[in-house]
């Protein structure tokens, strides 16, 4: 059975997962010899949370883009939704803390 790479869920999958795989390679360029909880902690208190999040959902953007030139345009929207579900969770961090 062949699985199509041209599907919503595809999209939205690997949209969600690749902030997080941006935040974990942050990390890893900025560890100073503290545990991953510690570091989240520590951007938490420096308020940067939201700024730090922004910025490990741009690669979404070069997926997008490679997705569209493809012409996989339901794993774009995909990505895209998932971008969506990013900039709300940046919206309630945002104005809750």
């Amino acid at each position: 059975m062949k699985y199509s790479l041209n599907n919503v869920f595809l999209g939205l999958i690997i949209g969600l997962l690749i902030p997080v795989i941006a935040l974990f390679i942050f990390f890893l360029s900025t560890n100073n010899n503290l545990s991953f909880l510690e570091y989240l902690k520590y951007l938490i208190s420096m308020n940067v949370v939201t700024q730090l999040v922004s910025l490990c959902v741009v690669p979404n953007l070069l997926l997008f883009f490679i997705f569209i030139w493809t012409n996989k345009l339901y794993s774009a929207r995909g990505v895209l939704f998932s971008t969506i579900i990013y900039t709300i969770i940046v919206f309630i961090i945002k104005f809750t803390i």
